[in-house]
Protein backbone atom coordinates (compact mmCIF):
# COMPACT_ATOMS: atom_id res chain seq x y z
CA UNK A 1 0.00 0.00 0.00
CA UNK A 2 1.10 3.57 -0.72
CA UNK A 3 0.00 6.24 1.73
CA UNK A 4 -0.72 9.93 1.46
CA UNK A 5 1.18 11.83 4.16
CA UNK A 6 -1.63 13.99 5.49
CA UNK A 7 0.62 15.47 8.16
CA UNK A 8 3.13 17.27 5.95
CA UNK A 9 1.66 20.38 4.39
CA UNK A 10 4.87 22.36 4.30
CA UNK A 11 4.14 24.27 7.50
CA UNK A 12 6.45 24.42 10.49
CA UNK A 13 4.06 22.36 12.60
CA UNK A 14 3.29 19.78 9.94
CA UNK A 15 -0.38 19.84 11.02
CA UNK A 16 -3.17 19.84 8.44
CA UNK A 17 -4.77 23.10 7.39
CA UNK A 18 -8.17 21.85 6.22
CA UNK A 19 -11.54 21.55 7.89
CA UNK A 20 -13.39 18.36 8.76
CA UNK A 21 -17.00 18.07 7.61
CA UNK A 22 -18.94 15.44 9.55
CA UNK A 23 -22.29 13.69 9.38
CA UNK A 24 -24.33 12.53 12.34
CA UNK A 25 -26.43 9.33 12.60
CA UNK A 26 -25.38 7.87 9.26
CA UNK A 27 -25.74 4.32 10.63
CA UNK A 28 -29.25 3.42 11.77
CA UNK A 29 -28.05 1.19 14.62
CA UNK A 30 -25.94 4.01 16.05
CA UNK A 31 -28.93 6.37 15.99
CA UNK A 32 -30.97 3.74 17.82
CA UNK A 33 -28.35 3.09 20.51
CA UNK A 34 -28.51 6.78 21.48
CA UNK A 35 -32.32 6.87 21.24
CA UNK A 36 -32.16 9.33 18.36
CA UNK A 37 -34.52 9.30 15.36
CA UNK A 38 -33.09 7.98 12.10
CA UNK A 39 -32.59 11.02 9.83
CA UNK A 40 -34.10 11.43 6.39
CA UNK A 41 -31.36 13.80 5.22
CA UNK A 42 -27.69 14.19 6.29
CA UNK A 43 -27.07 15.95 9.63
CA UNK A 44 -23.92 17.98 8.99
CA UNK A 45 -21.47 19.75 11.29
CA UNK A 46 -17.84 20.92 11.09
CA UNK A 47 -14.77 20.32 13.18
CA UNK A 48 -12.05 22.99 12.81
CA UNK A 49 -8.43 22.22 11.95
CA UNK A 50 -7.54 22.63 15.65
CA UNK A 51 -9.52 19.44 16.34
CA UNK A 52 -7.16 17.38 14.17
CA UNK A 53 -4.32 15.40 15.77
CA UNK A 54 -2.38 12.40 14.55
CA UNK A 55 -3.69 8.99 15.63
CA UNK A 56 -0.05 7.91 16.03
CA UNK A 57 0.24 10.10 19.13
CA UNK A 58 -1.52 9.45 22.46
CA UNK A 59 -5.17 10.49 22.35
CA UNK A 60 -5.66 13.08 25.08
CA UNK A 61 -9.22 13.32 26.38
CA UNK A 62 -10.66 16.15 28.50
CA UNK A 63 -11.74 15.27 32.03
CA UNK A 64 -13.79 18.27 33.15
CA UNK A 65 -16.96 17.76 31.08
CA UNK A 66 -18.00 14.16 31.71
CA UNK A 67 -17.28 11.04 29.66
CA UNK A 68 -15.61 11.26 26.27
CA UNK A 69 -16.91 8.72 23.75
CA UNK A 70 -15.08 7.27 20.75
CA UNK A 71 -16.81 7.26 17.36
CA UNK A 72 -14.68 5.46 14.76
CA UNK A 73 -15.37 6.53 11.18
CA UNK A 74 -14.16 6.07 7.63
CA UNK A 75 -12.56 9.37 6.62
CA UNK A 76 -12.30 10.65 3.04
CA UNK A 77 -9.57 13.04 1.90
CA UNK A 78 -10.72 15.59 -0.70
CA UNK A 79 -8.43 16.06 -3.70
CA UNK A 80 -9.65 19.32 -5.28
CA UNK A 81 -12.20 22.11 -4.75
CA UNK A 82 -15.81 20.92 -4.86
CA UNK A 83 -18.82 23.24 -4.99
CA UNK A 84 -22.35 22.17 -5.95
CA UNK A 85 -21.08 18.94 -7.48
CA UNK A 86 -23.32 16.02 -8.42
CA UNK A 87 -23.39 12.61 -6.81
CA UNK A 88 -22.51 11.20 -10.23
CA UNK A 89 -18.97 12.63 -10.28
CA UNK A 90 -18.27 12.83 -6.53
CA UNK A 91 -15.77 9.97 -6.77
CA UNK A 92 -13.49 12.24 -8.84
CA UNK A 93 -12.91 14.42 -5.76
CA UNK A 94 -11.60 11.65 -3.49
CA UNK A 95 -7.83 11.46 -2.95
CA UNK A 96 -7.80 8.73 -0.32
CA UNK A 97 -9.41 6.90 2.59
CA UNK A 98 -8.38 6.77 6.24
CA UNK A 99 -9.86 6.53 9.71
CA UNK A 100 -10.86 9.28 12.11
CA UNK A 101 -12.26 9.34 15.62
CA UNK A 102 -15.12 11.75 16.23
CA UNK A 103 -14.52 12.27 19.96
CA UNK A 104 -17.69 13.37 21.75
CA UNK A 105 -18.32 14.75 25.23
CA UNK A 106 -21.58 12.85 25.50
CA UNK A 107 -23.11 14.30 28.68
CA UNK A 108 -22.28 17.83 27.59
CA UNK A 109 -23.77 17.19 24.15
CA UNK A 110 -26.96 15.80 25.70
CA UNK A 111 -27.31 18.77 28.06
CA UNK A 112 -26.88 21.25 25.22
CA UNK A 113 -29.35 19.40 22.96
CA UNK A 114 -31.97 19.31 25.72
CA UNK A 115 -31.69 23.10 26.02
CA UNK A 116 -31.94 23.56 22.27
CA UNK A 117 -28.40 24.96 22.16
CA UNK A 118 -25.70 24.25 19.56
CA UNK A 119 -23.45 21.38 20.63
CA UNK A 120 -20.24 22.11 18.72
CA UNK A 121 -18.22 22.45 21.94
CA UNK A 122 -18.96 18.78 22.68
CA UNK A 123 -17.65 17.72 19.25
CA UNK A 124 -15.13 20.32 18.08
CA UNK A 125 -12.77 20.92 21.00
CA UNK A 126 -8.99 20.82 20.50
CA UNK A 127 -7.89 17.26 19.74
CA UNK A 128 -11.44 16.05 19.10
CA UNK A 129 -10.53 14.39 15.78
CA UNK A 130 -7.59 11.93 15.90
CA UNK A 131 -6.78 11.00 12.30
CA UNK A 132 -4.73 8.30 10.58
CA UNK A 133 -2.90 8.68 7.29
CA UNK A 134 -4.75 7.91 4.07
CA UNK A 135 -4.62 5.05 1.59
CA UNK A 136 -4.66 6.30 -2.00
CA UNK A 137 -8.11 5.96 -3.53
CA UNK A 138 -6.64 4.12 -6.53
CA UNK A 139 -5.54 1.29 -4.21
CA UNK A 140 -8.98 0.62 -2.76
CA UNK A 141 -10.53 -1.94 -5.10
CA UNK A 142 -14.07 -1.84 -3.68
CA UNK A 143 -14.69 1.52 -2.00
CA UNK A 144 -18.45 0.85 -1.95
CA UNK A 145 -17.90 -1.88 0.67
CA UNK A 146 -15.01 -0.32 2.61
CA UNK A 147 -15.22 -1.05 6.33
CA UNK A 148 -13.84 0.25 9.63
CA UNK A 149 -13.20 -1.54 12.92
CA UNK A 150 -12.17 -0.29 16.36
CA UNK A 151 -10.72 -2.54 19.05
CA UNK A 152 -10.41 -1.26 22.62
CA UNK A 153 -8.03 -3.27 24.83
CA UNK A 154 -8.16 -6.08 22.29
CA UNK A 155 -11.95 -6.33 22.12
CA UNK A 156 -13.92 -5.32 19.03
CA UNK A 157 -16.02 -2.32 20.06
CA UNK A 158 -17.18 -0.97 16.68
CA UNK A 159 -17.37 -2.49 13.21
CA UNK A 160 -19.28 -1.34 10.14
CA UNK A 161 -18.98 -0.75 6.42
CA UNK A 162 -20.31 1.51 3.71
CA UNK A 163 -23.16 -0.83 2.82
CA UNK A 164 -24.74 0.02 6.20
CA UNK A 165 -24.67 3.79 5.67
CA UNK A 166 -27.94 5.66 5.28
CA UNK A 167 -26.24 8.10 2.91
CA UNK A 168 -23.40 6.96 0.66
CA UNK A 169 -20.05 8.73 0.47
CA UNK A 170 -20.99 10.12 -2.93
CA UNK A 171 -24.27 11.46 -1.54
CA UNK A 172 -22.46 13.02 1.42
CA UNK A 173 -19.83 14.78 -0.69
CA UNK A 174 -22.46 16.13 -3.08
CA UNK A 175 -24.71 17.29 -0.23
CA UNK A 176 -21.86 18.90 1.71
CA UNK A 177 -20.63 20.74 -1.37
CA UNK A 178 -23.99 22.50 -1.64
CA UNK A 179 -23.42 24.17 1.73
CA UNK A 180 -19.65 24.32 2.16
CA UNK A 181 -17.02 24.54 -0.54
CA UNK A 182 -14.83 21.49 -0.02
CA UNK A 183 -11.18 22.28 -0.66
CA UNK A 184 -8.16 20.11 -1.39
CA UNK A 185 -7.00 18.68 1.94
CA UNK A 186 -10.41 18.86 3.61
CA UNK A 187 -11.66 15.68 5.26
CA UNK A 188 -15.14 14.19 5.11
CA UNK A 189 -16.15 12.01 8.05
CA UNK A 190 -18.80 9.50 7.02
CA UNK A 191 -20.52 8.56 10.29
CA UNK A 192 -19.97 5.93 12.96
CA UNK A 193 -21.39 2.42 13.40
CA UNK A 194 -22.96 1.27 16.67
CA UNK A 195 -20.83 0.52 19.72
CA UNK A 196 -19.76 3.99 20.85
CA UNK A 197 -18.57 4.11 24.44
CA UNK A 198 -16.61 6.15 26.97
CA UNK A 199 -12.82 5.98 27.00
CA UNK A 200 -10.59 5.91 30.06
CA UNK A 201 -6.90 6.68 30.55
CA UNK A 202 -4.72 3.75 29.57
CA UNK A 203 -7.14 2.26 27.03
CA UNK A 204 -5.35 0.71 24.06
CA UNK A 205 -7.06 1.57 20.76
CA UNK A 206 -6.55 -0.11 17.40
CA UNK A 207 -8.34 1.05 14.26
CA UNK A 208 -8.44 -0.93 11.02
CA UNK A 209 -9.65 -0.15 7.51
CA UNK A 210 -10.83 -3.07 5.36
CA UNK A 211 -11.23 -3.44 1.61
CA UNK A 212 -13.13 -6.65 0.76
CA UNK A 213 -11.94 -8.15 4.08
CA UNK A 214 -8.37 -7.28 3.09
CA UNK A 215 -6.51 -5.12 5.59
CA UNK A 216 -5.79 -1.72 4.05
CA UNK A 217 -4.68 0.22 7.12
CA UNK A 218 -4.11 -0.40 10.83
CA UNK A 219 -3.01 2.14 13.46
CA UNK A 220 -2.62 1.91 17.24
CA UNK A 221 -2.86 4.56 19.93
CA UNK A 222 -3.30 4.89 23.68
CA UNK A 223 -5.66 7.12 25.67
CA UNK A 224 -4.30 9.72 28.08
CA UNK A 225 -5.75 12.63 30.02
Amino acid sequence: MSYLNRWDDGSETGLPSGKVVCVGRNYAEHAKELNNPVPTSPILFIKPKTALVSFDSPIIIPTSHGPCHHEAEIAVLISKPAKNISEHNAQDYIAGYGIGLDLTLRELQTQLKEKGHPWEVAKSFDGACPMTGFVKASQITSPQTLGVMLRVNGTVRQKGDMTQMLFSVKQLIASMSCYFTLEAGDIVMTGTPAGVSAMTAGDQLEVSLFDEERLALKVDSVVGV
